[in-house]
């Protein structure tokens, strides 16, 4: 089932000019003279005036041929298969294959278009859209490992902590993305390029190794954001107000459980060192990195820490009077 007109069965030993040949097969006679001057439908013999004929055999070889270039094999390679130089199955397994990286590109192409389409992009955009769309896997993680690494490189001791995080970091794009899979892709590339961006994360990296010194019990290897996270969740599902007095023992509690990463218990440098801490962790581009992240690797959307953090750092502007 290949889509051809059915062939009108003939008389064996029959010749047919190409012109009979082309009615025959539901084809153009030029497309039969194509075949027949590269070689893959050779005449039969000639007619007194030395026309080509062919027999019944090329009706089928005709066949043949139209089917594996709908295939997508290209001339030389229905040469070998015709000719019995390469086994069909693994003449189609390669075909599957270059198919199948057309696919991907086609994919990669559609996610640019809906990108751009839905962000307005400039042409500017859209081209840096298209360039990271385009990337093979190993660009790709040249791209991300210079990402983490521009973040991590030499902060703090490294070991096991950082190296968790970092693989918590690394997007995994699947061999086989969906739409959604690709368009998170491209925009995470677009974060992961972006100068400022970089040096935000640098800064958390360098927070968060201030966090993890060595020297400190396991218990205290908690970050600024899950403590915050698991604190002030409660006072925001309450609805109590940050400014309020009402919200006071909480902040003190705050002060007091990050008080290892802070030097101080309380006062004003303790404070504005956590404010400005917790203003660096609610960056919007850190947790829509995360969000991204998740899609690309498929796994569960990370829950927003944005309540909490917006909540203590309103409290915490409240209280602190800044220079």
């Amino acid at each position: 089932m290949n889509g051809h007109t059915p062939r009108t069965p003939g008389t064996p030993g029959t010749l047919h000019s190409i012109g009979e040949l082309a009615r025959r097969t539901g084809t153009t006679v030029k497309t039969v003279r194509f075949y027949s001057d590269r070689g893959l439908l050779p005449p039969a013999g000639r007619s007194p005036a030395g026309y080509r004929l062919y027999d019944e055999g090329a009706v089928a070889r005709l066949d043949l041929v139209r089917s594996l270039r709908d295939l997508g094999l290209d001339l030389a390679a229905v040469r070998k298969v015709m000719d019995r130089e390469l086994e069909l199955p693994e003449v189609a397994a390669a075909c599957a294959e270059a198919l199948d990286a057309q696919i991907r590109i086609l994919r990669m192409r559609r996610a640019v278009l809906t990108a751009v389409a839905g962000r307005g992009a400039t042409p500017e955009e859209a081209d840096l859209m298209h360039r990271l769309a385009r990337l093979s896997e190993a660009e790709r993680r040249r791209l991300v490992d210079e990402f983490l690494g521009s973040a991590f490189d030499g902060v703090g001791s490294g070991g096991p902590v950082f190296a968790g995080i970092m693989q918590s970091m690394t997007p995994h794009l699947p061999d086989d993305p969906d739409a959604e899979q690709l368009r998170a892709w491209v925009e995470l590339a677009e974060l992961a390029e972006d100068p400022e961006f970089r040096a935000h994360v640098r800064h958390l990296a360098e927070d968060l190794a201030a966090d993890h010194r060595p020297d400190a019990p396991p218990s205290r290897h908690r970050d600024v954001a899950a403590i915050v996270a698991d604190l002030i969740t409660p006072a925001v599902t309450a609805a109590v107000e940050p400014a309020s007095p009402g919200a006071d023992p909480l902040v003190a509690t705050l002060l007091t459980r990050c008080a290892h990463l802070l030097g101080h218990r309380d006062g004003p440098g303790a404070r504005s060192r956590l404010l400005a801490r917790l203003e660096r962790i609610d960056d919007p581009r850190r947790e829509r990195y995360f969000s991204l992240l998740a899609v690309i690797n498929g796994w569960p959307r990370p829950q927003t820490l944005h309540p909490p953090l917006d909540w203590s750092i309103q409290a915490l502007r409240a209280r602190t009077v800044r220079p």
